[in-house]
């Protein structure tokens, strides 16, 4: 999308398929030697900047959290700076009230003069109208859009945007992973996840639960409690487990918002009504065990 856009072939190929014949260089640039600045580095930003300095381009990134960067990307402190030095900014950020309307008028006007966007992540990252607005007295050069704040429930439901008919704008039907090879990989990723929580208890690439990948297990049981995010809830967990004479062997904790997830494998299996009992505390939310063979 950058390539096509940076060239203005989606303009081109419109004209072409009118009858126009429009060879020409000018405002047509090449994505060597320019930079992105990829919004949101996590696995999918991180790897959108590797085939970005592939293909010549430098990169920045811009994250709420420390990333480690691959490769020659360089992390800056703010989203203004990242937004101020990029040729080509792509989004990949999670749909959150913090990042709503993360590209707001405000954010869209601090772009360089004549830069691209990129959205193929959350629908309610950008503000449509205001980038329709600035797309029209040519602060923008282009986007390329595939996700929206309203979307047809089906592909017989008719799609209405600001964006439509702009000829230096690509618009997707949020196909970002609609390809046959996605779906089954998407397939398979989904049922090893679901597998791996039932045999480990394994949260990695959960959204509604704290991630943690465990080590293998090595003691007669493994207790995993989700409760709620309060002082003193991990003590009173532990001390159930005193109660019964359990040795803990091992424990992780992750904490997400409100959320606590702990992972525990102890020295004995609890005795029969030890999990019921303990979910009489309004603390505690799930609690489940895993009994080796």
């Amino acid at each position: 999308q950058a390539i096509m856009l940076m060239r203005r072939i989606p303009e081109k190929s419109r004209a072409a398929h009118n009858g126009q014949w429009q060879k020409t260089a000018k405002g047509a640039f090449e994505i060597r030697g320019k930079t992105m600045a990829v919004i949101g580095y996590g696995n999918i930003g991180a790897q959108v900047g590797i085939l970005a300095e592939a293909m010549g381009m430098r990169v920045v990134f811009y994250d709420i959290r420390p990333r480690l960067s691959i490769g020659g990307a360089m992390p800056v402190h703010s989203l203004e700076d990242a937004l101020s030095q990029a040729d080509v900014v792509t989004l990949h950020v999670p749909a959150t009230p913090q990042t709503r309307n993360l590209m707001d008028a405000k954010a869209l006007a601090a772009m360089r003069p004549g830069s691209i966007l990129i959205n193929a992540s959350r629908g309610t990252v950008v503000d449509i109208p205001a980038l329709a607005q600035l797309l029209d007295n040519g602060q923008l050069a282009g986007a390329a859009i595939d996700v929206f704040p309203e979307e047809p429930r089906s592909n017989a439901d008719p799609f209405v945007s600001p964006l439509q008919g702009k000829p230096n704008v690509i618009l997707t039907p949020h196909v970002g992973g609609s390809t046959e090879e996605a779906q089954e990989n998407i397939g398979v990723e989904v049922a090893t996840k679901l597998v791996n929580f039932l045999e480990t208890g394994a949260t990695l690439g959960a959204v509604n639960l704290p991630q943690i990948q465990p080590a293998p297990q090595q003691a007669p049981a493994r207790v995993l409690n989700i409760h709620y995010n309060r002082p003193g809830t991990l003590s009173h967990f532990n001390q159930a487990l005193a109660e019964i004479g359990a040795n803990i062997v091992a424990q992780q904790l992750q904490t997400e918002g409100d959320i606590g997830y702990a992972i525990t494998d102890i020295s004995l299996v609890p005795p029969a009504g030890w999990a019921e009992a303990l979910m009489k505390d309004d603390a505690f939310i799930r609690t489940r065990m895993i009994v080796a063979p």
